[in-house]
């Protein structure tokens, strides 16, 4: 069994090109940010790249405000905090349609298409909290979109992870579902099968590099060749992405409903953070992904259907939790501003394409912080960087990441300006007892950036239990939810000295840890 988990954890990717399927591909908006972009921005961008599909983890004013009207069709998600008084309470399902569905069904209407009700809430890592909350809660979000008169045109489902499905022997014909859910994944199959609804599910290849050392790394993209394929009575599986995509179809037909449609409801590469997570990893997953989806090729056990696809993710978010891994933050296919990290065609053509960026990005001045080699004073310098970590995004500075092993300076400058741009560019926050100064010159060198943060989208309202609360788990691979991140000051007072006495939390001592090395 452990070695059926170790193959899972290869993770089903799927994507689609724009020019040519792009009714079927969607992308993931996530927006846990210090910083947010403009939803106005955000939905100009999505639509000037020709995506047509997009999926939010929560019913936020702000954004719907701005999709409405457009084109896009919309997956709009319920936290898993929300599933216990939903599965409960039929009034508070009435409730939730009322504001976030009903509400937005006049002239210029949200085009809703699914309601994704909890986000992974079978992981094993919850214990069963959700187990018996999430159908009842599907049933119920269904019934109150009925009895509203949307049900016909808007689904209900579930986004799983891929860890719902496992195989005892390697092979994917063999995919069963996790014999601690069976019955409820029964029951829950049943549901959308009588409904028409799709299966969700989200698994990521990445995460097979990353916590299997071993593991094949060209099985986790498509251009790999019969050296690291897998066989299974004949057939010859050559990427991870098929494999896993047919292990749930198997499961599905011992479960008696071979016909369910599938969603990829998150697939993507991270680009930094990780000594796997690139840029040019990112690229060759993405570049094999489209090229494979422009052929139409389907999988062994379903040759010419393949699933709807929404990328994971639209946009980097600096406040996820790192508990995953630290390349958390960095899923997105955009930077936290907008810009396009790398090229990428989504046509599948494999032409050396760039994607639209955000447009009228409100940047702040084009100044930052940096470590200040002349000061007097260079006490403790590895313990007020490490402090400047805690407090803000410093992922880019672990082993294999786009700023490691530059040397002192650049990595203490790296934190100081990290730390200096999440607050707001207030200069009390570039000081660091003399040890920081504030320059216009960008300090960038090679792979290693130097970001200019952007003014910060002013949200008009609050979100209310009707409105769904901030979902904690935007994506949850196998721990804890992207909540609990210490942010950054927004103070205008100086920032505090360095906690030299009190036991500093996790981050505090991993990055102690790293400067340690550092100044040895």
């Amino acid at each position: 069994m452990v070695q059926a988990q170790v193959f899972l954890w290869a993770c089903v990717l799927i994507f689609v090109p724009a020019s040519i399927v792009a009714q079927d591909l969607g992308v993931n908006w996530g927006v846990i940010a210090s910083h947010p972009l403009d939803p106005k921005i955000v939905v100009q961008m999505i639509k000037d790249n020709g995506i047509k599909k997009v999926k939010i983890f929560h019913a936020e004013k702000e954004i719907l405000d701005a999709l409405a009207g457009t084109d896009l069709e919309v997956m709009v998600g319920i936290p898993n905090e929300s599933l216990k008084s939903l599965s409960e309470k039929y009034s508070v399902a009435q409730a939730w349609v009322k504001a976030n569905i009903t509400a937005y069904m006049g002239k210029k209407r949200v085009n809703f298409k699914y309601v994704a009700v909890g986000n992974e809430p079978f992981l094993t890592s919850y214990n069963g909290t959700f187990t018996n909350l999430t159908l009842p809660a599907m049933k119920n979000v269904l019934k109150a979109l009925n009895e509203a008169g949307h049900g016909k045109d808007i689904k209900v489902s579930s986004p799983l992870n891929g860890d719902v499905y496992t195989t005892p022997t390697y092979k994917p014909s063999d995919g069963i579902f996790r014999p601690d859910i069976a019955d409820i994944m029964g029951d829950i199959c049943a549901f959308l099968h009588k409904n028409d609804a799709a299966f969700i599910v989200n698994i990521y290849p990445f995460l097979n590099l990353y916590q299997n050392p071993g593991f094949p790394e060209n099985y986790a993209f498509f251009d790999n060749d019969d050296s690291t394929s897998m066989d299974d009575h004949g057939v010859k599986y050559r990427s991870v992405l098929d494999a896993n995509i047919d292990t749930l179809v198997a499961a599905l037909k011992v479960a008696k409903f071979p016909d369910i449609p599938i969603i990829v409801g998150e697939v993507g590469w991270p680009t930094d953070g990780n000594v796997y997570a690139t840029t040019k990893n990112a690229k060759r997953f993405y570049d094999g992904l489209l090229k494979k989806m422009a052929r139409n090729e389907g999988t062994p056990l379903r040759p010419k259907t393949y699933p709807d696809v929404y990328m994971f993710s639209l946009l980097d978010e600096d406040q996820k939790s790192i508990d995953p891994g630290m390349f958390e933050r960095h899923w997105g296919i955009f930077s936290f501003d907008g810009q396009p990290k790398y090229p990428m065609d989504l046509s599948g053509k494999g032409q050396n394409k760039s994607l639209v960026g955000g447009k009228n990005v409100p940047y702040m001045q084009k100044q930052w912080c940096v470590y200040n080699e002349d000061a007097p004073d260079q006490k403790d310098l590895k313990v007020k960087v490490a402090w400047a970590c805690n407090n803000t995004d410093c992922t880019t500075l672990v082993a294999g990441a786009s700023c490691s092993g530059m040397g002192i300076e650049t990595n203490a400058s790296v934190a100081f300006n990290m730390y200096y741009q999440m607050s707001n560019q207030i200069k009390a926050a570039c000081d660091f007892q003399g040890m920081a100064k504030i320059v216009k010159q960008d300090p960038s060198n090679g792979t290693c950036k130097f970001p200019i943060m952007i003014k910060s989208f002013q949200k008009t309202s609050t979100s209310s239990l009707a409105h769904s609360p901030p979902s904690t788990s935007s994506k949850s691979h196998s721990s804890s939810s992207p909540s609990g991140s210490p942010s950054p000051s927004t103070s205008t007072s100086p920032p505090p000295p360095p906690p030299l006495y009190h036991s500093p939390p996790l981050v505090f001592l991993i990055f102690v840890g790293i400067f340690t090395v550092w100044f040895a």
